[in-house]
């Protein structure tokens, strides 16, 4: 009986529109009073600053991705560049962030809806997204490929109708010469700290780029399409941060807000009144049920490559569903972890999301470097600019976000190391051996594309 193997069916263009989907590019309306608030008016800045940032990192993705094009991320990254050891606890940190990340979106999403109908419990409307998300994944990348392009259709429309609502009450208030100044970007409040502060925050908006590249093997001509994937998502996710945000400090200047958390429901009742308020809300529950359908999509093919490896148990995360080629068991755990978030404080989830996600940033920008010394001492070089240089920026950018994050973000994301290093001492009886691999998957990881110099 021939074993089941996912399906190679993503183009260029469904990748990117997972990528965006996963960043939620909506999120930064969410966060615009807070990051407002911290740049004393500047936000469009903040946003410039952490897209150099993370163009280094997304760089760093596209040169691993195209060297070993296999499901797995920054752990199989690590585990084929570094060591495997190495890779395994790489991997543990990451499920932070992939595995917590859908609890949370699924979290917020029904919250929206509760305060949109008064009364409901807020359990009903998060398992309806829990569900319906886990059908879809089960069913098949193509069925949530198609669904995530309407949904992502529907949350770009309420962006442009937002901008465009923006612009006009700039015109009608202050005329059209108003819609051209450098005030967004500085004013006579705004100091290069705070910009460096508010990007600390608006780098957060950026987490989910990198995640497309657990959809690899599934993706048609991956060393090819995954590079510019990941690239064209960072740059289009940062260009809509910058014009949704300078279209919204036109309208409100500075930052000052009687709720932060809330300023963009204030602006969007100025520029839209009740009716545009309703469809702003609506916007919001669209992002959060597509931002699920591709965080659950990924953290299931992380779990089924660590599950393939043999790092965790094969016969539960290394089954694929035999109709649907798709991992049904790591996308069924992903959901009943997602109830689970009901219980959990969303501030606590989302530092451990910060803690993962930089930490798998640091690595796989270190993991290029990797590649550039081992080929360098092959015999055959590789360009020093793009695989030692860059890659190195990005490591100092992203140990600084690192370094940066909340007392509590560290403590818990240090403790969950622990009990992964902890793991990984039974799994390896003392460091005695290697965490188990499948030969199959590493012969078809250790060869590497020739990357040009």
């Amino acid at each position: 009986m021939t074993q089941p193997t996912l399906d190679r069916s993503l183009r260029l263009n469904s990748i990117v529109l997972f990528g965006l989907a996963y960043m939620a590019p909506m999120i930064v309306l969410g966060t615009f009073g807070a990051i407002a608030e911290q740049t004393k008016g500047a936000v469009p800045s903040a946003y410039l600053v952490a897209l150099a940032a993370m163009l280094f990192t997304a760089h760093s993705y596209g040169r691993m991705s195209a060297a070993y094009p296999v499901a797995g991320s920054a752990y199989t990254y690590v585990r084929r560049a570094i060591d495997s050891r190495m890779g395994f606890l790489v991997g543990w940190a990451t499920l932070l962030d992939y595995f917590f990340l859908p609890m949370v979106i699924w979290l917020i999403g029904a919250t929206y809806l509760q305060q949109g109908f008064p009364g409901t419990p807020l359990w009903l409307w998060a398992v309806g997204f829990i569900v319906l998300s886990t059908i879809l994944n089960v069913v098949g990348i193509k069925m949530a490929d198609r669904v995530n392009f309407v949904l992502m259709t529907v949350q770009i429309l309420v962006i442009i109708a937002f901008v465009v609502l923006s612009l006009r009450e700039v015109y009608v208030a202050r005329g059209a010469s108003a819609w051209f100044s450098t005030v967004p970007f500085a004013n006579k409040d705004t100091t290069l700290g705070a910009i460096a502060g508010g990007a600390g925050i608006a780098a957060y908006s950026f987490l989910g780029f990198d995640a497309v590249t657990t959809l690899t093997e599934e993706t048609i001509e991956p060393r090819r399409t995954m590079p510019k994937a990941i690239m064209l998502i960072a740059l289009f996710g940062g260009m809509i941060f910058v014009v949704v945000t300078y279209a919204t400090q036109l309208v409100h200047p500075g930052g000052q807000f009687a709720n932060p958390d809330s300023a963009a429901f204030e602006i969007a009742k100025t520029i839209g009144a009740n009716l545009f308020a309703a469809i702003f809300l609506a916007g919001f529950v669209v992002t959060q049920f597509a931002a699920g359908i591709a965080a659950q999509a990924s953290v299931s093919r992380l779990l089924y490559a660590m599950g393939r490896d043999g790092v965790l148990p094969r016969k539960v995360f290394a089954y694929l569903q035999p109709k649907f080629h798709t991992p049904a068991m790591g996308i069924l755990i992903c959901g009943i972890a997602g109830l689970i978030g009901l219980t959990l404080n969303v501030g606590t989830a989302v530092s451990l999301i910060n803690f993962g996600a930089f930490l798998a940033f640091t690595s796989v920008n270190a993991c290029v470097i990797a590649l550039f010394i081992r080929r360098r001492h092959s015999g055959s070089p590789l360009g020093v600019l793009g695989y030692a240089v860059l890659p190195a920026i990005g490591v100092i950018i992203d140990l600084y976000l690192l370094y940066s994050l909340g007392g509590l973000a560290k403590l818990l994301g240090l403790g969950w190391l622990a009990i992964g290093f902890a793991y990984l001492v039974v799994l390896t009886r003392g460091f005695q051996r290697p965490p188990p691999e499948i030969d199959t998957l590493a012969a078809e990881s250790d060869v590497e594309e020739r990357a040009p110099a």
